[in-house]
């Protein structure tokens, strides 16, 4: 029943996805990336774990270089690297490195692979979710990459979704295997944190609070 309902989930989320507008999708990226560069700059992170967002998702396909450019001198942007068991390898990016097409229509680096372990490395972690809900659950396309990679981050790490306004819900079906998220960022609300995440605007039913 759970797996039913995660996929009817998946299927309306992904349908409102597309029938967005360039113009709403630009401006939505625009105002993620924003919340996520204040939050980079804010929290001075050694290393960042973040992704390529592809087609509708949110922060755009500019989202790897918004936060390399935000990020301290000599700290490192790692993005993933999908194997053939579906599970994430990373790799270091810098601006300007060219981005490979892999499978499943993501873009990934061609630098050298760092391990799975890697992940746990970072001191900020930015994840891709179709929706997350109050308690911290998120839902993926249901590949189970994202679960696996989050097993692996310390408990301490801000892991953080961006997501489009109206995908922050009340509830989501969910199973043992699922791994809780500890913020979001929405066009609209800016950051929220689910828990306590320390530097991000706490949740409330109004939405964006103010700057901490």
């Amino acid at each position: 029943m759970t797996h039913d309902a995660k996929r009817a989930v998946r299927a309306g989320l992904l349908a409102r996805r597309r029938a967005m507008t360039g113009t709403e999708r630009r401006s939505a990226a625009a105002r993620v990336q924003d919340e996520l560069v204040a939050l980079v700059r804010r929290l001075r992170p050694n290393r960042v774990a973040a992704y390529v967002p592809v087609g509708s998702e949110p922060g755009g396909a500019q989202l790897p270089t918004a936060l390399a450019t935000a990020l301290p001198a000599g700290a490192q942007l790692l993005l993933p690297v999908l194997r053939d068991d579906l599970d994430l390898d990373w790799a270091v990016w810098a601006e300007g490195q060219p981005l490979v097409a892999a499978g499943r229509g993501i873009r990934e680096p061609a630098t050298p692979r760092l391990g799975l372990a890697a992940i746990a490395t970072a001191d900020l972690v930015v994840v891709p979710a179709l929706a997350v809900d109050r308690r911290g659950v998120r839902l993926g396309r249901g590949g189970g990459s994202y679960d696996r990679t989050l097993a692996r981050v310390p408990a301490a790490v801000p892991t953080v979704v961006p997501l489009h306004d109206g995908e922050l819900l009340d509830a989501l079906p969910a199973e043992p295997h699922d791994r809780p998220v500890r913020a979001v960022v929405t066009p609209a609300g800016g950051l929220l944190s689910l828990d306590t995440l320390p530097g991000v605007v706490p949740h409330t039913s109004a939405g964006r609070t103010g700057a901490p």
